[in-house]
């Protein structure tokens, strides 16, 4: 039987890759290896054509009617935590912040961690690749909140905003809907092999680039400014221990299986994301804060996700 100690060397490994891509992005930064506008154009690819592929690939290989009758209630699951945690978000953002769009930027961190960068590059390395399926229907909800709600408090009152149905008409979503429908007619049996070649080598790609995004765009601030931003520890442990075992406590009462609670802890225990250094910046927002957070807890969380996936597996 695996001891608690190889069991935790052996999550920690993929994030340490992880992290190893992002101090390769903040290098490349710090030298002037790359081009001003590198984080631009690798967010672009991310979102246009790495993580839609993903997508792709995952839907093409693994949806069928009966997964998807049989996930419904673990979306459900998802939909709840996801009101449920930004109700909270509201309710911890009045203690760090009085000007609204400074909370707005604290709810946001709070509400929605780096589930889609991350978690779609963590999930398969610490669970294996059919697992990804299962991530990427849970967290549909929480991606649907990101689109609407998220982008919507993101962009400051002088920036331009669009309504709920043109910010879901993206990337993610088109490549959802259209790997669903790759799966469920059994694209597989049919399609080119070299069209799933492609789409799967392009996915692959998704995590290390992310990666190398999220520390090229630390690497445009002065690291120990960033360290001197006090709230941010205490929204940073928040958003990787309190928060992630409130919603595996919360999901255990309300009757979930133990898969769902381990999808759980990887959608709610990654750490907060790059859409708070994002969306500010393309609107002349204030970044310093949302950069404090990636850096601080991208670090961080090479510990506290191993450690809080160790503790859940001996219980459940």
């Amino acid at each position: 039987m695996i001891s608690v100690l190889d069991a935790f060397i052996a999550t920690l490994s993929p994030m340490l890759v992880m992290f190893s891509c992002i101090v390769i992005g903040f290098v490349l930064n710090k030298r002037k290896a790359l081009p001003d506008n590198t984080s631009t154009v690798l967010s672009k690819l991310e979102n246009s054509v790495l993580v839609p592929s993903l997508i792709i690939n995952t839907f093409m290989s693994y949806c069928t009617v009966a997964s998807l009758k049989q996930q419904y209630k673990m979306m459900l699951y998802c939909v709840i935590a996801a009101i449920v945690a930004i109700a909270l978000a509201y309710l911890l953002s009045g203690f760090f912040e009085k000007e609204e769009y400074k909370k707005n930027i604290y709810r946001y961190a709070l509400a929605i961690g780096n589930f889609g960068f991350m978690g779609n590059a963590i999930v398969p390395a610490i669970l294996g690749q059919e697992f990804l399926y299962d991530y990427l229907l849970f967290t549909l909800p929480l991606n649907i909140a990101v689109y609407t709600w998220g982008i919507t408090i993101l962009i400051p009152k002088t920036g331009e905003k669009k309504s709920p149905i043109q910010n879901l008409c993206n990337p993610f979503m088109l490549a959802t809907l259209l790997g669903i429908f790759l799966g469920l007619t059994n694209a597989d049996s049919y399609m080119p092999s070299f069209f799933h070649t492609t789409v799967s080598n392009l996915s692959a790609c998704m995590g290390p680039v992310a990666m190398v995004l999220t520390g090229f765009v630390i690497g445009d601030y002065d690291v120990v400014g960033l360290l001197k931003n006090k709230k941010v520890y205490v929204a940073t442990f928040l958003r990787l221990i309190v928060l992630p075992v409130f919603f595996i406590g919360f999901l255990m009462i309300l009757g979930a299986d133990p898969k769902t609670l381990t999808l759980a802890l990887f959608a709610f225990g990654t750490p907060l994301g790059l859409n708070t250094v994002v969306f500010p910046a393309a609107y002349g927002g204030d970044t310093s804060t949302g950069a404090s957070m990636a850096m601080i807890s991208h670090t961080l969380c090479i510990i506290t996700i191993p450690l809080l996936y160790v503790i859940l597996t001996s219980i459940i």
